[in-house]
């Protein structure tokens, strides 16, 4: 039997039953940066949306590095958008001494007006 053109490039079969399965790997991926909440929300939006830009970064190997990117930038986004709004609205840290029930309501106003923003731009925003 003459061999395939997967042969002749060093591929390797493994025989399941009647059928050969190549053996296929992923590349590994050398950026060990965490993934949080932010690459996790991306993740699952490629998947769900966007299933050819996630598995194209899957099998190059460079998917896990790309969350990290998305991880760093929500982030530094994120807390832009808090200490900008937080600044704009007065809400300080005489507030939170004098009436901390009215500083923590503004303040999760404020995260959760930054955390929307942060959600359009950058999670499902940018392709």
């Amino acid at each position: 039997m003459t061999e395939t053109l997967f042969e002749q490039l060093g591929g390797t079969f493994t025989q399941i039953g009647d059928y050969l399965l190549p053996d296929l790997s992923l590349p590994a991926e050398k950026d060990d940066r965490p993934i949080g909440i932010w690459g996790q929300r991306r993740l699952r939006y490629l998947k769900q949306y966007h299933k050819v830009i996630y598995y194209n970064l899957l099998t190059s190997g460079k998917l896990h590095s790309y969350l990290a990117d998305i991880e760093e930038q929500a982030q530094q986004l994120f807390l832009r958008l808090v200490k900008e709004l937080a600044e704009k609205e007065g809400v300080t840290e005489q507030l939170k001494s004098t009436d901390q029930m009215k500083w923590v309501q503004k303040m999760n106003n404020i995260r959760n007006r930054a955390a929307e923003m942060v959600n359009n731009e950058v999670i499902y925003g940018q392709l």
